[in-house]
């Protein structure tokens, strides 16, 4: 059932996201992206929650779009159902409130390093490999991977991917600057694990607030970004216990600025 394509986890202070239909090497459909959507949705809304893993069941990370899910769409279709539709999923899992951490235990490409890309930080097994290959088969990077990963490791490396076809092993991609850490085969979960647990005994409100500040400084979500960090600090001013107040009271409020 769809529900099961993708499922969300606690462990503590830690969400756990898993892509699990590894007999496509988690390949993303509509289905997919669906629950996906959910379960970012249902770690957003998770108070003790602090810090969030993706991760994918069996062999590989995730391996993309699915072809046989968008190969069929129309131009129309492809465009919106497809495209936008995956951009909105995606921009969902890089503004989550929390920290994120993309587990490669297996290979990342296509739509799924661009997946991965979305994350904050990146943690690969040593024999993960990354690309854009999508020009190999005549289309193009669809949910960011020429604009968020432009932004992330620089438009020369995206070029050397998306437009020269290059895979890179993990330890090239941590020279690059596209994963964080690269470990042995099979230790991925429990370093990505570890480093999450640190970050999930900092200050919760001071995390957040220092990832919207990066989100800013990237481009990530500007506007967005800088009201709530302006209506949180307001948010906890006497002038709003004053306004609210006084519209409840139906009075003249009397502000103090404090």
């Amino acid at each position: 059932m769809a529900e099961h394509l993708v499922t969300f986890e606690i462990d503590g202070a830690l969400g756990i996201v898993t892509l699990r239909r590894p007999e496509k090497f988690n390949a993303l459909d509509i289905p997919m992206l669906r629950t996906l959507e959910a379960a970012l949705d249902t770690a957003e809304a998770a108070d003790g929650v602090r810090a969030v893993l993706l991760c994918g069941e069996g062999k590989g990370f995730c391996s993309g779009g699915d072809v046989e899910a968008w190969s069929q769409m129309s131009a129309a279709d492809f465009q919106v159902q497809w495209v936008r539709y995956g951009h909105r999923v995606f921009d969902r899992l890089a503004r989550l409130r929390q920290p994120t951490i993309a587990v490669l235990s297996g290979h990342a490409l296509g739509g799924g390093l661009e997946l991965a890309v979305a994350c904050d930080f990146r943690v690969a097994e040593a024999h993960v490999k990354l690309g854009f290959p999508e020009t190999s088969i005549g289309v193009v990077p669809g949910w960011s991977g020429t604009q968020r990963a432009v932004r992330r490791f620089g438009a020369q490396t995206v070029r050397r991917m998306a437009i020269g076809g290059e895979i890179f092993l993990a330890s090239e991609a941590l020279a690059l600057g596209i994963v964080d850490r690269v470990v042995e085969t099979g230790n991925a979960f429990a370093a990505a694990n570890a480093w999450a647990a640190k970050i999930a005994e900092r200050g919760p409100l001071a995390t957040e607030a220092a990832k919207l500040m990066i989100a800013v400084a990237e481009g990530e979500e500007s506007a967005a970004a800088t009201e709530a960090l302006a209506s949180g600090f307001i948010a906890l001013t006497g002038d709003l216990k004053a306004g609210v107040g006084a519209f409840k009271a139906k009075q003249k409020p009397a502000f103090s600025r404090s």
